[in-house]
């Protein structure tokens, strides 16, 4: 026990090592020795010895963060059997692939679910979650010893990688089962998987193994860091993107649907990507969001302009961006675009069906960051409009007068315009379970944040507090976000994705309390908190004397039969978890 803290009462404190980065290596996360291995030095040589790792100058990497040390600790050597599934759609990933033997299957339609072996992530039983109310500890933040310099509170499905929660799953016949499916093969020497890990979205298709092979895992984090600092690993994988993902982003849009696939090719060909704003617009929010309404617009790089003639339609990949229009001498917020969402294409279709020259109806900005593609007009006019199904063309009469994206009209309708400009200035927007509590409802008796305790070990994971416009309050609790920048910097990956599900938890065991996350949050809706252990004692750490700290936030109670405990215990229905991209079910909840 170090000298400088002494002990209150005769007790002894305790005291552990506080947790570095790489205390836990990416292979040590599995279960299963058979189907991972350790990685070794020799494994990172004859990796570094490959196509596109041998390009890469591994001096433009510090000692501390070395590129053989990213390999070491943040990649993992994986063996899958034939027909074993990699990934799955719909999953959210936390990490790429490369392939280091053998091949794998991307299927370029939909499987039917129970083919895959989807399960729904266990929850606890309701005898569980009652004795949670006596069986919960008296003092705050306690966590339990799961071996030496180990401790935590998290549930067992938290902080697995994407293998183990779910059991593993063949496709015993293959070629019976995806009869029919369209698919391509990735081969040795190939990278898989990088987008979804970079972006944080769901996996895009079905992979699974086409004979016996052995992966090179690598977990977003390391890929971050060797991308960042290496231009041909950037640019391989943005051909990637353009040779695989694009045509898979494109025929999940209506409009390409019926195109074949020499017209796909060409569509894909002329298709641009475009960024606007930073991928780490959390940063500068702070500045931003003491600006004025007319500031705040004016610090948002234009899209398109609401006039200007449309030279193009624009497809959101990750990010938002806000509609306006002109108001009296400035302009007002209309509504807002996420992911899979479509600008222009109700001026272009009515342009080239009607020969006439409707310019763009509203002015289209990126907010905080945008990635977005760009498929010129001539495009559309020559391979959409020719043979578009007659149910997907705009109501043309009424484009003449104005143009409404899906969505829009029930919230120019029902939703205040001061209050649509609040949530996108403040980007709440980001949110997936925003927590909005109606105040006039509200009566102040806390049931939801005891709610919360009692299903958290006696420790509220959300504070009952937060800014107010008309009467409506967004609460400090985690939004679960389409974009959870909170993630970005974190350097051991214990903030994550449940691939299951979706919803953003933290991994106990591997948090080092570096407060990364809640300085990155743009919300404040994450706590860094001192850990205790079963004795209600602060942990030290042993080298300087100071508390263990850990992160904490909402888990929208991910391992409870019930849901959200808050929103179930509120008596007045005053609260709700909401996504705000659900325009009708959020229109319909500030109307009541």
């Amino acid at each position: 026990m170090p000298e400088s803290v002494e002990a209150k009462s005769g007790e002894e404190w305790h005291t552990i090592n506080k947790p570095q980065r790489w205390d836990i290596p990416f292979w040590r996360e599995t279960l299963s020795p058979r189907r991972c291995q350790p990685m070794k030095h020799e494994d990172v040589k004859g990796i570094l010895e490959r196509e596109p790792f041998s390009r890469i100058d591994p001096d433009r990497f510090p000692r501390s963060l070395s590129l053989e040390g990213i390999l070491l600790n943040d990649a993992r050597i994986r063996r899958f059997a034939k027909g074993e599934i990699v990934v799955r759609q719909g999953d959210y990933g936390n990490s790429a692939f490369f392939v280091l033997s053998g091949s794998v299957q991307v299927l370029l339609e939909s499987v039917d679910d129970a083919l895959l072996g989807r399960r729904k992530l266990k929850k606890n039983s309701f005898f569980s979650a009652l004795t949670q109310l006596w069986k919960n500890p008296k003092t705050p933040e306690r966590r339990k010893f799961r071996g030496e310099g180990s401790l935590s509170t998290v549930p067992s499905v938290f902080g697995r990688p994407e293998d183990e929660l779910h059991t593993t799953v063949f496709l015993q016949d293959v070629s019976a089962v995806l009869q029919g499916v369209r698919s391509s093969m990735i081969k040795e020497g190939d990278l898989f998987g990088e987008i979804a890990a970079l972006t944080r979205t769901p996996r895009t298709a079905t992979i699974i193994a086409a004979e016996r092979s052995n992966l090179l895992e690598i977990r977003w984090q390391g890929l971050r860091d060797i991308r960042q600092r290496s231009s041909e690993l950037k640019a391989h994988i943005d051909q990637l993107y353009r040779e695989r993902s694009l045509n898979a982003h494109l025929f999940a849009t209506p409009m390409f649907r019926h195109l074949s696939e020499d017209e796909m090719k060409q569509v894909a060909a002329a298709t641009e990507f475009q960024t606007y704003g930073n991928y780490d617009w959390n940063v500068s929010y702070s500045k931003v969001k003491e600006m004025s309404p007319a500031q705040r617009l004016q610090y948002e790089p234009v899209v398109a302009r609401e006039g200007h003639y449309p030279n193009g339609v624009f497809l959101i990949r990750s990010g938002f961006a806000r509609l306006s229009e002109t108001y009296n001498h400035g302009e007002r917020t209309v509504s807002y675009l996420g992911r899979g969402q479509v600008f222009g294409f109700e001026e272009v279709a009515y342009n080239g069906l009607h020969n006439k020259q409707v310019p763009f109806q509203r002015t289209l900005r990126g907010v905080g960051y945008v990635d977005m593609l760009y498929i010129p007009t001539s495009v559309i006019e020559k391979f959409v409009l020719p043979n578009i199904d007659p149910k997907e063309i705009p109501d043309f009469e009424a484009l003449e007068k104005s143009v409404d994206t899906p969505g829009l009209a029930a919230m120019k309708d029902q939703m205040n315009p001061d209050l649509l400009e609040f949530l996108v200035e403040r980007r709440f927007i980001n949110g997936t379970a925003t927590m909005i509590i109606d105040m006039e409802r509200c009566t102040r008796c806390d049931d939801c944040v005891r709610a919360c305790a009692s299903t958290h070990n006696n420790n509220p994971r959300f504070l009952r507090q937060g800014p107010i416009m008309e009467g409506y309050m967004v609460a400090n609790a985690c939004m679960h976000c389409q974009d959870p920048v909170c993630m970005i910097g974190c350097p051991t990956g214990a903030i994550h994705r449940s691939s299951a599900e979706g919803q953003v938890v933290i991994n106990d065991d591997t948090c080092i309390g570096c407060a990364t996350c809640a300085n990155a949050c743009p919300y404040d809706n994450i706590q860094v908190v001192a850990a205790r252990d079963a004795s209600g004692q602060v942990v030290y750490d042993e080298l300087n004397s100071k508390p263990i700290e850990k992160a904490t936030k909402c888990d929208l109670c991910v391992d409870q039969w019930h849901g959200p405990a808050c929103a179930n215990a509120c008596p007045h229905d005053a609260l709700i978890r909401a996504d705000m991209l659900d325009w009708e079910k959020l229109s319909n909840w500030f109307r009541k």
